[in-house]
């Protein structure tokens, strides 16, 4: 047995690995067949849905959500992306396509993760493809069985296409501008690249200011690098910093900014205190994050990673200053909330730098391990290896059964766990079996009857009996004055909505 499994390639185990991520997204797929809009998806599409059942035209639908933008970017915020995409909510045009919003938010998030993730090991640490792959599946397996708010992240569109999908954009852009600096072609591939970076960069700056700050730093420390380490390719990285630079000043000095500050009742830190607290709050959220399954998905790569590490041809000179820099990125996307709303732990934020951390945990474990086995000399006499050389020799010595005990574990755990709700693809599939899936969708189509019909101007619905224990949202209640109950009265130009027991 143990043959077997130290015989097993590294093809097949990435193989199985793709395997392993698609069947564990799967149940979160097919459970959004149940998904409907909801929370501020009626807040911001309900001009455009307005124009499309008036006129039932796309260009006119399009024309409202620009008005919509300049709308918000005057009065609210300066994230005119974001404004734009949450406005043209699918549903809007067809309320019963909810189904695509998963289908968009995993399709972009892993496909621009796993893009980011094998680009980084190959290009910036050596790896080759196949490994890279192979850590890539099973990092994206880990990320979204323990994603912090899975609804958020993955089914409610206003929050998804506000966070995951915009920073979906912007590892779309590192990626690109990665390649047009490390890329042996010096012809069309590369201005290819920089060019689409460059066009998709003002387009991403318009996002949230988590994202819109990150990408910031991220493009300047990369102009940084390549104006000492790749002159040549200085211009690949300058043009995407520039048009990058000139949508993230359009989207922070939005006058919407001001006008929502002067009567905002919730107050931030300080600038200066907004960026200390960041520092505490990173270190807290990763060991919140670095839970049992997490630490042994890690241990399943360590052997892989060595691998990886030992048999690049890079430099890992500066192991320190690498996991001082990564750490202060992190750090930085707990800035904005700190300091516009004085709270760290908002859920939907929270989900990418939840994924930040878990790929930069590979990243900097990696070059850790690329800093053992180059520098250090064993000699001649055996007594004079380092520990980090006696953990690279076991680490080899394992080849395979390192990898398969410990993501054997991570199953049973996974598998077996008492609360089926713990994580996200044993939850979605809970769903599917038991069927609480379909009497919500069932019970939310009722209430939409009662929405559209014309004759009817007072609605009054009953509570929901049953939804998935993933779609933790809030629902409309018995008072026709709360906030939720008049956007989705606004929405369908109703008397007024409420629930009645």
């Amino acid at each position: 047995m143990t043959e077997k499994i130290n015989r097993f390639s590294i093809k097949g185990m990435t193989a199985c690995a793709a395997v392993l991520f698609v069947l564990s997204v799967m149940p979160l797929l097919l459970l959004g067949k149940y998904n409907v809009m909801c929370i501020d998806d009626y807040n911001y599409g309900q001009l455009v849905h307005d124009t499309w059942v008036a006129s039932g035209s796309l260009k006119q639908s399009v024309l409202t959500a620009f008005e919509q933008v300049k709308l918000v970017y005057m009065t609210t915020q300066g994230a005119y992306t974001s404004a734009f995409l949450m406005a043209m909510c699918p549903m809007n045009f067809n309320y019963y396509i909810g189904f695509v919003v998963p289908v968009i938010m995993i399709g972009m998030f892993s496909v621009s993760s796993f893009c980011l993730g094998r680009q980084i090991l190959t290009r910036w640490l050596g790896s080759d493809k196949i490994r890279a792959a192979y850590v890539m599946f099973i990092l994206l397996f880990m990320f979204y069985q323990v994603i912090e708010a899975p609804f958020e992240g993955i089914y409610w569109y206003n929050g998804s296409v506000h966070y995951i999908f915009m920073e979906s954009l912007l590892f779309i852009i590192l990626t690109l501008v990665s390649y047009s600096m490390w890329s042996e072609d010096k012809g069309t591939k590369s201005v290819i690249s920089c060019i689409a970076a460059s066009v998709i960069a003002p387009i991403t700056a318009g996002s949230n200011l988590v994202t819109a700050l990150q990408a910031e730093v991220l493009l300047a420390f990369l102009l940084v690098y390549a104006f000492f380490a790749h002159k040549k390719r200085l211009l690949y990285v300058l043009i995407p910093y520039l048009t990058y630079t000139a949508g993230f000043l359009c989207n922070v000095l939005a006058p919407g900014h001001r006008a929502r500050a002067e009567i905002e009742t919730v107050m931030g830190y300080s600038p200066v205190m907004s960026v200390l607290l960041s520092f505490y709050y990173a270190m807290v959220f990763m060991l919140q994050w670095t839970t049992a399954f997490v630490i042994l998905t890690w241990l399943s790569l360590l052997p892989v990673l060595w691998q990886i590490a030992r048999k690049s041809n890079k430099n890992f000179r500066h192991p320190v200053l690498v996991t001082l820099g990564v750490y202060c990125i992190i750090s930085a996307m707990f800035t904005p909330t700190l300091y516009g709303l004085g709270t760290a732990g908002l859920s939907r934020v929270d989900n990418i730098i939840q994924m930040v951390y878990y790929l930069s945990l590979i990243l900097v474990t990696t070059y850790w391990l690329g800093w053992i086995s180059h520098n250090a000399n064993p000699g001649n006499n055996v007594h004079s290896i380092s520990a980090g050389m006696q953990f690279g020799s076991f680490l080899e010595s394992t080849k395979n059964m390192m990898t398969f005990t410990c993501l054997l574990l991570v199953m049973v755990i996974w598998v077996f766990t008492a609360d089926k709700n713990t994580y996200a693809g044993i939850s979605a599939l809970r769903s599917l079996v038991i069927g609480d899936g379909k009497v919500y969708y069932e019970e939310a189509m009722e209430r939409h009857k009662l929405y559209i019909d014309e004759t009817i101007r007072d609605v009054e619905v009953k509570p929901l009996s049953m939804k998935p224990a993933l779609f933790d949202f809030e629902d409309i209640n018995e008072d026709s004055e709360y906030w939720l109950n008049l956007s989705v009265n606004a929405y369908f130009h109703k008397h007024y909505v409420r629930i009645v027991e």
